[in-house]
């Protein structure tokens, strides 16, 4: 398998139902199933829906919904009796996401969600030790936010270096979501199709390089450095492996961070993502 192989499979949790897209259930729905059957799809992973919009996915999904990866978002004061019942039913949930702003919460909420999912708790972006700590004593994982519907949604660079480097100490998965439409950071519109405001934007292959480089000892300032990077010929894709500058990372690496660091991330669009790998030449 090739190295940017190794680095997409199962990355893009599919996020349709969500800002900027906002698409209905039922083209969500049918968007997902086609991925699921298209050329790029070992590159999609789970369908992400909240937990009360459920019985509006089984309307939209019919007899499909048994056969979809699901990711439920649920507020922190759900019914979690609801997922449980979910879980009964043979759906196949592999991950629910909920935010939690303190220690405290991360820990509460760590007894009422079901030990069988993988957990992702959005915490604020200038969370502390204790926080991460937390995280990791109940088992869970980070989801870090990497944009938003304004300019301003979008974290710095040496914020989510900061960031990835205090998940990576503790040897936790995290996924990403928001803002990661492309693979190499640069300005683009917030609504994506070319029109309105714009804002520089993450690239998720700098994110995932810059996972790499924490995961196996660099430093935050290094990190910090490939998420900067604007310039696609800066990397240097390989079968065998894929470089930026004097740092890389082989096939069996990026399949390494993957497995135990970088988890992937959620987006509004699959499409934009592998468009933009193939105008690159990447794919």
């Amino acid at each position: 398998m090739r190295a940017i192989d190794r680095l997409l499979a199962d990355l893009i949790d599919y996020a349709g139902l969500y800002p900027p897209a906002s698409l209905d259930m039922h083209t969500a729905v049918r968007n997902y199933l086609e991925y699921a059957r298209g050329t790029h799809a070992r590159a999609l992973g789970r369908f992400v829906v909240d937990l009360d919009r459920f019985p509006y996915l089984w309307d939209a999904a019919g007899d499909y919904v048994r056969g979809m990866r699901l990711s439920v978002l649920a507020r922190p004061h759900a019914d979690w009796n609801d997922l449980r019942r979910l879980l009964d039913n043979g759906y196949l949930i592999e991950a629910v996401e909920t935010k939690a702003a303190s220690a405290a919460e991360i820990e509460q909420l760590a007894t009422r969600i079901p030990a069988a999912l993988a957990t992702y708790f959005e915490v604020p972006a200038a969370a502390g030790a204790e926080v991460f700590d937390a995280v990791a004593a109940a088992g869970g994982r980070i989801k870090v936010r990497m944009g938003g519907a304004t300019a301003e949604a979008f974290p710095s660079t040496e914020s989510v270096a900061y960031m990835l480097e205090g998940i990576a100490r503790r040897r936790l998965l995290f996924k990403a979501t928001a803002g990661l439409h492309h693979p190499v950071r640069g300005r683009h519109t917030l609504t994506g199709n070319g029109d309105g405001p714009t804002a520089v934007m993450h690239g998720f292959v700098n994110l995932a390089c810059a996972a790499a480089l924490l995961y196996f000892g660099g430093e935050v300032e290094e990190a910090r450095m490939v998420l900067e990077e604007e310039w696609p010929r800066d990397w240097k894709i390989s079968p065998r492996s894929i470089v930026w500058q004097e740092y890389g990372w082989s096939g069996d690496e990026l399949g390494e961070v993957r497995r135990k660091f970088f988890a992937g991330f959620g987006s509004c669009s699959f499409d934009e993502p592998m468009r933009d790998l193939e105008a690159l030449g990447w794919l």
